[in-house]
């Protein structure tokens, strides 16, 4: 089992390489400039909601309706990247 796993690590980097750069790609061309904004707080500058909201004069509701018809948006365009 061990000797498959090492076997199988390259092919698995490459597949994460691959999606990651999907996932950059749809982040830049499918998401709104507010989805994308939300999502660049909430995940990369990890920021809560509630502070994602102050930032930007919206309540943390607006902030989970937003990000998650962006996780959404995301999770339909990378569904065809392999």
């Amino acid at each position: 089992m061990a000797v498959y796993m090492r076997a199988a690590a390259p092919d698995n980097d490459e597949t994460i390489e691959r999606l990651k750069r999907n996932l950059r790609l749809a982040r830049r061309q499918e998401l709104t400039p507010r989805q994308a904004q939300m999502l660049y707080l909430y995940f990369d500058r990890e920021m809560t909601m509630e502070q994602v909201g102050k930032k930007l004069g919206v309540t943390k509701s607006t902030v989970s309706r937003t990000i998650s018809r962006a996780e959404r948006r995301l999770k339909r365009c990378l569904r065809y990247a392999f």
